[in-house]
């Protein structure tokens, strides 16, 4: 199969300066793992130059297979219960002030995790109690009522979870999940958490305009605030491949239509990410 070549606008420096190298360097001493590297994600240089990164706890083995995903998967580990210290002490030597907290699928957990994402926020904020954060949690499944409860000890932050596309293309891109659990979760989260609740979707995987339409006003109708979407890039060889690079142009014109469905915060261009600019409140 020809694949769709890569246009112009579709270039990023990875970034090496000192800060880079810094951060690099810190997490390497904490053991600290990062999804910026375990998903290849094309803007950690410029974040990392930044002193932020998003944290991946309960390890880098994820219980399911994503189509679209370069995190390896199995069978993980039991989580560390030393992680949330060295989390902290990552967040005191960087300096950070907003932290983004995510992980992978932990389906063979209780709680899905839930437990451990609340332990490191907690660490972190008796620590350093004028950092803020931001969780991107997996869809808990089967166990969303009893993550939620476990989470609701380490208020406040910002909830994310991602419905990553439209519901079309679950099958060959989100193998596992469940578009309807994951607009639940949203829903719940809004509703026992009361928290500003967040989510992302990828472009370029096939999808149509109409169903993207259609997701926004779905995560309008649960509560959704605050939406990211940015260009899907093929991580791995073995990975799915892109099927359409969208215009920015595009991507600033889906911008204004979430801004008009209701939503209160958007960054809408190739290379968002879901933590991406996550700290900067929009007015």
């Amino acid at each position: 199969m020809k694949r769709t070549p890569m246009p112009p606008w579709i270039r990023q420096r990875l970034g090496a300066g000192g800060d880079y190298a810094a951060t690099k360097s810190t997490l390497a001493t904490h053991g600290v793992e990062t999804i910026c590297t375990e998903a290849k994600c094309p803007n950690r240089g410029n974040c990392w130059e930044r002193k932020t990164a998003t944290v991946l706890i309960l390890g880098s083995i994820c219980t399911r297979n994503c189509g679209f995903c370069s995190v390896a998967h199995g069978r993980p580990e039991p989580p560390d219960p030393q992680e949330p210290l060295r989390v902290s002490r990552m967040v005191g030597d960087l300096g950070i002030k907003y932290l983004v907290i995510t992980s992978v699928d932990r389906d063979d957990l209780a709680d899905g995790g839930a437990s451990q994402f609340t332990d490191v926020v907690l660490q972190c904020r008796g620590d350093y109690p004028e950092t803020s954060f931001e969780l991107l949690v997996p869809d808990f499944k089967d166990v969303q009522q009893q993550a939620l409860e476990v989470l609701s000890r380490a208020l406040p932050f910002v909830f994310g979870h991602n419905v990553e596309t439209v519901p079309e293309l679950y099958g060959i891109a989100r193998r596992g999940g469940d578009y309807s659990r994951s607009l639940e979760l949203l829903r719940l989260a809004k509703e026992h958490l009361g928290t500003e609740t967040k989510t992302s979707i990828m472009l370029g995987l096939g999808e149509t305009d109409s169903q993207i339409r259609s997701v926004l006003e779905d995560l309008r109708s649960v509560g959704v605030d605050r939406l990211c979407m940015g260009q899907y890039l093929q991580p791995t060889r073995g990975a799915l491949e892109v099927e359409e690079y969208v215009h920015p142009d595009k991507f600033a014109w889906w911008r204004q239509q979430a801004l008009d469905l209701g939503f209160t915060w958007v960054i809408s261009e190739p290379f968002a990410r879901s933590s991406y600019h996550a700290d900067e409140i929009q007015a």
